[in-house]
């Protein structure tokens, strides 16, 4: 299941974090101890860098292997961002077809029909739905933006017993669980006019 590959993805993206931090945190914590002399006075009075250390810095190709290192740190990171921007929004669905062929159904199609449906309902404004999860069991994930002096419990209650229902039969699903979030435009402002 997709929720399953996100959990772990999440999971291990806060051991990475935790991991780097404390690494990190231990690192500084050590240099301040020997900066401020609690391992005696000899290593706090040590350079940095010894001789050997300062003969290979100062090699010709030292500089390349950093831009490289640089650079693999780089692409690195960037990867991991752009995979936290992934949408677990599904591409197509796959539905049981008549005898022994498959159904494969573009996600933007069903989404557009239960949009368009959910947005002539009275009281919203603007409906946005997304199917994730999977293929074969996916899920609803549907945004709602009412007016301000709209009904929210019988938006909830025409969504539940219409919207969901026809993407269930329309789809050939006993369930489709559903997460919709509803939220209110805000109220008009009037500016005040003066008389002159």
């Amino acid at each position: 299941m997709a929720r399953d590959r996100y959990r772990r993805s999440a999971r291990g993206n806060r051991w990475g974090l935790a991991v780097v931090g404390a690494v990190l945190l231990a690192a500084g914590l050590a240099a301040l101890a020997v900066g401020q002399g609690l391992f005696g006075a000899d290593p706090a009075g040590r350079p940095l860098l010894g001789g050997t250390a300062q003969g290979v810095l100062n090699q010709q190709w030292v500089p390349y292997v950093a831009v490289a290192v640089a650079f693999v740190a780089a692409f690195l990171a960037l990867r991991w961002l752009m995979s936290q921007g992934v949408q677990d929004t599904i591409r197509r669905l796959s539905l049981e077809g008549g005898g022994e062929g498959r159904v494969l159904v573009d996600e933007d199609v069903v989404s557009d029909v239960v949009e368009n449906e959910i947005t002539d309902y009275p009281g919203v404004r603007r409906a946005r739905a997304h199917l994730t999860e999977s293929v074969h069991h996916p899920h609803l994930r549907l945004a709602l933006m009412l007016d301000e002096d709209a009904d929210v419990a019988q938006v909830w209650q025409r969504v539940r017993a219409n919207a969901l229902v026809d993407l269930r039969r329309s789809l050939g699903l006993e369930e489709v669980p559903a997460v919709v979030r509803m939220s209110m435009t805000a109220p008009t402002r009037h500016t005040r006019r003066s008389l002159a």
